[in-house]
C-alpha cells in the first residue's frame, strides 16, 4: 500500500470509530433512562390515624410494590393532604375512612404518569376508591404530553441561541447582548405559543414567560462565557453537557423521582425549567425557588465566564526581517 493512503485509510477509521461511538452514546443516553423509569421515593401523604398509614404500607407490600417506591407520610385530614399537593410536598394522597382507604388525590399537572402510577397501584386493592385530580394539567394539554414535547426544543432553543451568536458575532459582549434580547423575544413568543394559542399552560402569562426567557439564557450564556474562554470547543461541551445528559434526566415527560440519578437532571438547566413551569403554569409558583436558584446560577455562571481574561496571541507585532544574503 503506498504510504500516501495510509493515513487517509486512518482518518476514514478513525472517523467511523468516533460516530460509532457518538451514536451508541446517544442511544445509552435517550433509553436508558426511561427503561428504568420506577417510583422513588415518591412522596406521597396518608390522611388519617397513625395506623393508617400503616394499612397503606402494608397494601402496596402485598400488592408487590417495592418498599422504598413510595415515601409516605401522615397528614391529619383531607384539607392538609390537599395543601400538600398544591405546595408540592406530594404528588398524591390517599384519604382514609372507617373502612380504609375511601379516596386518592392526584396531581396530572404534577406528572400524568405519576398520577396515572399512583392511580394503578392505590386503588387496585380498593375496587371502590373515589379518585380526584387536584391539580389537572390545562384543557389543552388533558394527557400532559404537549407539555413533555415542548422540554427538547427550549433545550435546543437555548443551544441554538448560544452557538449561532458565538460563531456569528465576534465580540463576546455582542454575544451576550444578542442573547438577552433573544431570551426576551423567545420567552414571549414561545409562551404566547403553548399559554395563550395552545393552552397547554395555565397560570399567569408574564411568569411562564420569565421562565422561559431565564431557561434559555441557562444553556446560551454558558455557552457564550465557555466559547469566551476556551474557544469553540466550549460550543460542543455544553451541548453535550445538556443533550447527552440535561435532556434524558430532565424528569419532564415523567418525574424526577422515578428516573436513575433524577437528583441531577434537576440540577441541570432542561430538569430546572421543566420543573419551574410546571410550578408557575399548574401551581401558583409553589416549589418554584429551587428551579429558579439552579436557572439563575447557570445564567450568572456563564456572564461569569465572559469576564475572565483570555490571553489571546498578539497579532499586532512586526514580523521579523528576513536575513538578505551577502
Amino acid at each position: 500500500m503506498p504510504s500516501s493512503t495510509r493515513p487517509a485509510v486512518a482518518s476514514v477509521l478513525g472517523a467511523a470509530a468516533g460516530l460509532i461511538a457518538l451514536l451508541t452514546v446517544l442511544l445509552a443516553a435517550f433509553t436508558w433512562p426511561i427503561s428504568e423509569l420506577a417510583p422513588r421515593d415518591l412522596p406521597v401523604v396518608v390522611a388519617g390515624p397513625e395506623q393508617a398509614v400503616h394499612a397503606v404500607e402494608q397494601g402496596l407490600a402485598e400488592g408487590g410494590s417495592a418498599e422504598d417506591a413510595l415515601a409516605l407520610h401522615r397528614v391529619d385530614d383531607r384539607a392538609a393532604a390537599v395543601d400538600a399537593i398544591q405546595d408540592r410536598d406530594a404528588y398524591g394522597a390517599v384519604v382514609t375512612g372507617p373502612n380504609g382507604p375511601s379516596e386518592l388525590l392526584i396531581a396530572s399537572g404534577a406528572s400524568p404518569v405519576v398520577a396515572r402510577m399512583l392511580t394503578q397501584q392505590l386503588s387496585a386493592g380498593s375496587p371502590g376508591l373515589t379518585v380526584t385530580d387536584v391539580v389537572p394539567p390545562a384543557e389543552g394539554d388533558p394527557t400532559g404530553s404537549v407539555f413533555g414535547a415542548g422540554a427538547l426544543p427550549l433545550a435546543l432553543g437555548g443551544i441554538a441561541v448560544g452557538a449561532v451568536t458565538s460563531m456569528l458575532l465576534s465580540r463576546t459582549r455582542d454575544r451576550v447582548a444578542c442573547a438577552l434580547l433573544v431570551a426576551a423575544g423567545s420567552g414571549l413568543a414561545l409562551t404566547g405559543i403553548l399559554w395563550g394559542w395552545l393552552d397547554v399552560l395555565g397560570g399567569g402569562y408574564w411568569a411562564n414567560a420569565g421562565v422561559v426567557s431565564l431557561g434559555v439564557l441557562a444553556v446560551a450564556l454558558p455557552i457564550i462565557g465557555l466559547r469566551h474562554l476556551i474557544g469553540p470547543a466550549g460550543i460542543a461541551v455544553i451541548a453535550l453537557l445538556v443533550l447527552l445528559v440535561g435532556n434524558p434526566l430532565s424528569g419532564v415527560t415523567s418525574a424526577p423521582e422515578l428516573l436513575p440519578l433524577g437528583w441531577l437532571g434537576q440540577l441541570l438547566p432542561p430538569g430546572a425549567v421543566g420543573s419551574a413551569l410546571r410550578s408557575t403554569a399548574y401551581f401558583d409558583g409553589a416549589g418554584v425557588g429551587v428551579p429558579l436558584v439552579v436557572l439563575g446560577a447557570w445564567s450568572l455562571l456563564g456572564l461569569a465566564l465572559t469576564l475572565v481574561p483570555r490571553r489571546e496571541a498578539r497579532t499586532d507585532q512586526p514580523a521579523p526581517a528576513t536575513p538578505v544574503a551577502a
